[in-house]
């Protein structure tokens, strides 16, 4: 229930700002591509760190009493028209403030300093030079990379601050405040490119925001449990259960919260990949010994399909079924009143569901976007704040096996965001088939693991080829291997030369129907991780 001393534009559900953490590092996000990012590094140090709006009131973060506030960078210039501020009050909270880039030159122009187009705009690595070891550059080299990202930077600093660190065209790389607690830097430390960028971030939650670092995931377990009980109560909780790690983490919480109470709804909607109902079924009788709901729904998946080739429009329609198998299935459930989801930060975000950040929408999530008012369940999404690095730590401490805990993820809608164009049970069959060598050669070269997602696509593009003494005019698959340890960005996985062409070889030969494979070299950003 919302406070009914605070207005409805400084209202800021839980799943936003959790309160229930004694330390909270406040990151208010101006825009910046890897503001999420900022919120990931913070939790490496063991406390807790969420989004805000970046126009969030003073007086609502001091009731949230962080421990510190992180400004993000962004695309705008800070005199820009309609450029985001924050509330100005915020720099009289007494509150530590790190403002990155963006929010440097924020902080920067909040208290005096001149902030203009630079001569010379910094994009990529750097080298900087530390002139300052105390506080924040504390245990950094006096000479280190820096990621810059820049076109705007501070170019005369008030009485107020001195700089900790320049390089060759920035001469305010890094400052800091004489007498409040403010810090600015022009790179971005939450990016693996900047070195030292984790040691940066642990410098201000620790020395100048007296973190103890108090945050764990078991601790998270814990209170998840209790918040599930008092919720839940008497009543029946439905959860969606896929098979990936992201549903059995979910399933693994409530079984340890309510036992008998959960009631598990496994939908197979003809988009899986080859053999996956049957290992999903096998792996619930192993390690859930409660009710659980298997739905034949292929027919009416690929029916409702046919012919559609846009990529949103699939995703609505995926989205929109499963909910309504769901209800349907949920009738023979008695007392069920909530439906649990593996709901993840990243889906939140990229589907702009997210009420705090001006994150535009990259993609619709079954998850979080299109359910319909009238749902009929309240919503239980217990991993809606996690990274996915985060929910493997907790299937860990829920005691999963590895193979599902560090399974690749499978998005929502299955094949049919890998089956480019029309999605037809042919083509759905070549995919697996393509898909599955894929797989297998991953493990045979024990490679599974050092990429984190992995997967055939099957293009809607026709080639010509050879096969024998005749031609061929058959179709393109492509391989998508990826690197990554959170999800929001990723590079694509440099897989050995000879696992490769082991990979296109064993489709080419065996999978009739495609004639041609390519590799897909391309990294998030600019390019998403799946191709639709």
């Amino acid at each position: 229930m919302t406070d009914p001393h605070v207005s409805e534009q400084d209202a800021v559900p839980q799943s936003v700002i959790d309160t229930r953490q004694e330390e909270l590092i406040l990151v208010l996000d101006f825009g910046s591509q890897t503001a999420q990012l900022i919120t990931r590094r913070v939790r490496e140090q063991n406390v807790f760190s969420q989004l805000a709006r970046p126009d969030l009131s003073a007086e609502r973060i001091r009731e949230l009493n962080p421990k510190g506030i992180i400004l993000s960078g962004g695309p705008a210039s800070v005199y820009g028209k309609d450029s985001p501020q924050p509330d100005p009050e915020i720099f009289n909270l007494g509150i530590p403030i790190l403002g990155i880039c963006y929010g440097m030159q924020l902080v920067c122009a909040s208290q005096g300093c001149e902030v203009k187009g630079g001569d010379s705009r910094e994009f990529g690595r750097t080298p900087s030079t530390v002139l300052d070891h105390s506080n924040l550059f504390s245990g950094v080299p006096s000479n280190f990379i820096a990621w810059m990202s820049h076109g705007d930077q501070v170019q005369n600093l008030s009485e107020h601050f001195e700089s900790l660190a320049s390089t060759e065209t920035c001469q305010f790389a890094a400052v800091k405040h004489h007498s409040k607690p403010f810090f600015g830097l022009q790179f971005h430390p939450e990016v693996t490119h900047t070195e030292f960028g984790g040691l940066l971030l642990s410098n201000f939650v620790q020395k100048v925001c007296g973190c103890e670092g108090t945050w764990k995931i078991s601790n998270l377990i814990e209170q998840e449990i209790e918040s599930i009980r008092e919720r839940v109560g008497d009543k029946q909780v439905i959860c969606g259960l896929s098979g990936g790690v992201d549903s059995s983490v979910v399933a693994a919480l409530l079984y340890r919260a309510i036992g008998s109470q959960l009631s598990c709804i496994f939908v197979d909607n003809g988009l899986l990949r080859k053999g996956e109902a049957d290992e999903v079924e096998h792996r619930f009788g192993e390690h859930f010994k409660t009710d659980l709901h298997v739905v034949d729904a292929r027919d009416l998946f690929l029916s409702e399909l046919a012919g559609v080739t846009d990529p949103q429009e699939k995703r609505k329609i995926i989205g929109r079924l499963f909910i309504e198998v769901f209800q349907k299935e949920a009738v023979s459930i008695e007392n069920a009143k909530f439906l649990a989801q593996g709901t993840l930060y990243p889906d939140v975000i990229e589907s702009g569901a997210n009420p705090d950040g001006p994150a535009a929408t990259i993609k619709s999530h079954h998850n979080v976007g299109g359910l319909p008012e009238k749902l009929g369940f309240e919503l239980i999404e217990p991993l809606r704040e996690l990274f996915k690095d985060e929910v493997r730590q907790m299937g860990h401490e829920l005691g999963l096996p590895d193979e599902l805990i560090y399974r690749h993820p499978f998005p929502g809608p299955g094949l049919a965001v890998r089956c480019l164009g029309e999605v037809t049970e042919e083509r759905l069959k070549v995919l697996r088939e393509a898909d599955l060598i894929v797989i297998e050669e991953l493990h045979k070269a024990n490679l599974y693991r050092k990429t984190k997602q992995a997967f055939a696509v099957l293009l809607p593009i026709r080639s010509v080829g050879v096969m024998g003494d005749g031609r061929t005019y058959e179709d393109v698959a492509a391989i998508r291997a990826v690197e990554t340890d959170d999800f929001m960005t990723a590079n694509w996985s440099p897989l050995p030369h000879d696992v490769l062409e082991r990979m296109s070889t064993r489709i080419t030969n065996n999978v009739r129907g495609i004639n041609r494979v390519v590799y897909d070299v391309s990294s998030k950003p600019p390019s998403t991780i799946e191709w639709e």
